[in-house]
């Protein structure tokens, strides 16, 4: 009932948004719960649950969700607290900050990539995946900052 004072807990497992695909929606999209996109979007997404862009789908967007799987066309930066999964038909040209990242045979992605671990206790270090040359890099300047030992 509209303007009811009850309100339920949302399930952000659960898609409640749908943008269609005769639909072109411009400006910023907030939701609690999972959204999927067939039509054009022109604006931000930020989203506490997943994100499904249709093949049909066209998005110019930066996009924050769970997860996201993109089997339309993404122009813009997707950072995501779990995985990207960019299908065979998906093409994703912008930045990603992610925890995982899939890419199918055949899907498109031109940008750069970050990925991140989000516990604080895996920040820490424990199991943390680092690129060598960086790590070498840093290795001789603390040496060479405590004087050689």
């Amino acid at each position: 009932m509209l303007g009811s004072s009850k309100t339920k807990p949302i399930n952000t497992k659960t898609t409640d948004t749908l943008i269609g695909e005769s639909t072109i929606c411009e400006g910023k999209v907030m939701s609690e719960a999972s959204l999927r996109i067939e039509g054009q979007l022109n604006g931000d997404v930020e989203c506490a649950g997943d994100i499904t862009i249709g093949e049909n789908a066209i998005v110019q967007s930066n996009i924050h969700a769970r997860d996201v799987i993109i089997a339309g066309k993404v122009k813009g930066n997707v950072v995501t607290k779990g995985k990207l999964i960019v299908t065979s038909t998906g093409v994703l040209i912008g930045n990603i900050d992610v925890r995982s990242f899939i890419i199918q045979e055949g899907g498109i992605f031109q940008g750069s990539s970050t990925m991140s671990l989000s516990s604080s206790s895996e920040r820490s270090g424990g199991g943390k995946v680092i690129d060598a040359k960086a790590h070498k890099q840093q290795k001789s300047e603390q040496q060479a900052a405590s004087g050689g030992n």
